[in-house]
C-alpha cells in the first residue's frame, strides 16, 4: 500500500513538473515572435501549447538517457528519491520563474536526482559517465546554439543586404509564425520526455513494469501536463528573453527562432537531455553578436549565466535535504 501511494505521489509531481516546465518554459517558443510582433502573445502561446503535445510524443529516446544514464541501477532508486529529486526542481523552477530568470528545468531536475541519490546511496549510485555525457550536453549546446547564431544571421544579412528594411521586416514576420511553430515543436520533443524518463523510472524500480520503456499512458499525460502549463503562460520570463538581452527584429528573431529548432531537434535525435531555455537564449545572443558586440545585453546575460551555473548545486542540495524530510516522514 505505502508503495503504491509513493509511485501514485511520484507521477502527480513529475506531471506538475511538467506543468510548471510549460509556463516555466513558455518563453523559450514564443518570446522572440512576440517581442517583435509577429503572432499575438494568446495565439502565440496556444500554438505552442499545441505542438509542445505533438513534440512531446515523437521519441522517448530523452526520457530514457534520463532515466538510465543518471543512476547506476535502477534497482538502488527507490521512490522516495524520485519524490525528493522532483521536489528540488519544483522549488527552483517557481523561485526562477518568480524571480523572471530564465534558468534550466532539465538542470534543476538533473540536479534534484544527484543530490537525493548522494545523501540516500552515496556515490556508487550515480553513473558517472552517464551524468558527464549529459551536462557536456548542457554546456555545448548553448555555445553551439551561439555560434550557429552567429553564422545564421551572417547568411541572413549577406542575402537580403540590398533589400529595403520595410520589406524585410514584413517578409521575416510572417516567416517567424514557421519558425516560432519549429521551436515549440522541437521543445515538446526534448523536455516532456524528462518527466517521462522519472515516471517510467519509478514504475521501472517499484515492479510495475519489466522493462525500462515509456508507457503509452506515460507519454500522453506528460504531454498533456507540458501543454496545459505552457497554455498558462510564463510572462515574467518571456519579457527577460524577449527583449532584454538584445533588441529583437523580425530577421533576428527568425534566425534565433531556426536555430534555437535545429539544435534542440538535434539533440532529441541524439537522446541528449539539453535546456531549450540555454539554447533559445544562446541564439540570441549569437544572431545579436552578428549584428554588433556591443548591441547585445552582456550584463543581462552574465546574470542568466551565473543562475545557469548555480542551478545543479542548488538543486542538489535541495534535493538532498528534501529526501532527509521525505525520509523522516516515510
Amino acid at each position: 500500500m505505502e508503495l503504491q501511494y509513493l509511485i501514485f505521489m511520484v507521477i502527480i509531481l513529475a506531471l506538475i513538473f511538467d506543468f510548471i516546465n510549460g509556463f516555466h518554459d513558455t518563453a523559450n517558443a514564443i518570446a522572440t515572435s512576440v517581442n517583435t510582433r509577429a503572432l499575438h502573445p494568446n495565439h502565440a502561446i496556444m500554438m505552442a501549447a499545441g505542438l509542445n503535445f505533438f513534440g512531446a510524443m515523437v521519441s522517448t529516446g530523452v526520457a530514457k538517457t534520463i532515466g538510465g544514464d543518471i543512476v547506476s541501477s535502477a534497482s538502488l532508486i527507490n521512490e522516495k528519491i524520485i519524490i525528493a529529486a522532483l521536489i528540488g526542481a519544483i522549488i527552483w523552477n517557481l523561485l526562477t520563474w518568480w524571480f523572471g530568470i530564465p534558468s534550466s528545468s532539465s538542470h534543476a531536475l538533473i540536479g534534484g536526482l544527484i543530490g537525493a541519490v548522494l545523501i540516500s546511496v552515496g556515490m556508487s549510485g550515480l553513473n558517472w559517465y552517464g551524468i558527464g555525457k549529459i551536462v557536456a550536453g548542457l554546456i555545448a549546446s548553448p555555445a553551439i546554439a551561439f555560434v550557429t547564431g552567429i553564422i545564421i544571421m551572417n547568411i541572413i544579412f549577406r542575402l537580403f543586404e540590398k533589400f529595403p528594411p520595410n520589406f524585410i521586416n514584413d517578409k521575416f514576420r510572417k516567416m517567424q509564425v514557421v519558425s516560432a511553430a519549429m521551436i515549440a515543436f522541437s521543445n515538446g520533443s526534448n523536455d516532456a520526455q524528462k518527466s517521462m524518463g522519472i515516471i517510467t523510472l519509478a514504475l521501472f524500480s517499484g515492479g510495475y513494469i519489466s522493462e525500462f520503456e515509456v508507457p503509452l499512458y506515460v507519454k500522453i499525460l506528460c504531454a498533456g501536463a507540458m501543454a496545459i502549463g505552457t497554455a498558462s503562460g510564463g510572462w515574467r520570463i518571456i519579457k527577460t528573453v524577449g527583449g532584454k538581452i538584445f533588441k529583437l527584429e523580425p530577421p533576428s528573431g527568425f534566425a534565433a527562432d531556426l536555430n534555437s529548432s535545429c539544435v534542440v531537434f538535434g539533440a532529441t535525435l541524439l537522446h541528449l537531455p539539453v535546456s531549450t531555455t540555454h539554447v533559445v537564449s544562446g541564439s540570441i545572443m549569437g544572431v545579436g553578436t552578428a549584428k554588433r558586440v556591443n548591441a547585445v545585453r552582456w550584463g543581462v546575460a552574465q546574470q542568466m549565466v551565473k543562475a545557469w551555473g548555480m542551478t545543479i548545486p542548488i538543486t542538489a542540495a535541495i534535493g538532498a535535504l528534501t529526501f532527509a524530510a521525505v525520509e523522516a516522514v516515510f
